[in-house]
């Protein structure tokens, strides 16, 4: 599921409703995030709790939801380090905040995707 630095991955910064599926969190990607829930982007949900989590993908077929509860301890709360609609992630963090990982002051940890520019140079 996750590709390192390839991946784009979304979170919410305002807390889930935990009992919304896929309907329900491509109408939260659409309004609230600005974005199309099928483009390929991952897009991460926390409960206000912080011990559910939930992953809307598209995988080119369909959409997929996976799904986390803790049994101990909470997800980080992407609300607390964003102060707009959704926080940017790379994949690896992603991976990283589902085992626990804590997301408060953190630093780009990945260099900016490669990109050519339009005579064919690396910029």
């Amino acid at each position: 599921m996750l590709g390192g630095g390839s991946v784009t991955v979304l979170a919410s910064t305002e807390p889930a409703d935990m009992r919304k599926s896929f309907d329900g969190l491509s109408a939260i990607v659409r309004a609230r995030l600005g974005s199309d829930p099928m483009s390929g982007t991952l897009y991460l949900f926390v409960s206000r709790d912080r011990r559910r989590a939930k992953v809307l993908l598209w995988d080119g077929t369909g959409l997929c939801v996976y799904a986390k509860r803790l049994e101990q301890g909470r997800f980080t709360a992407p609300w607390s380090c964003g102060d707009g609609a959704a926080v940017r992630l790379t994949g690896s963090e992603l991976g990283l905040l589902l085992e626990g990982m804590a997301l408060e002051g953190r630093l780009p940890l990945s260099p900016a995707p490669f990109a050519w520019d339009a005579a064919g140079a690396s910029r």
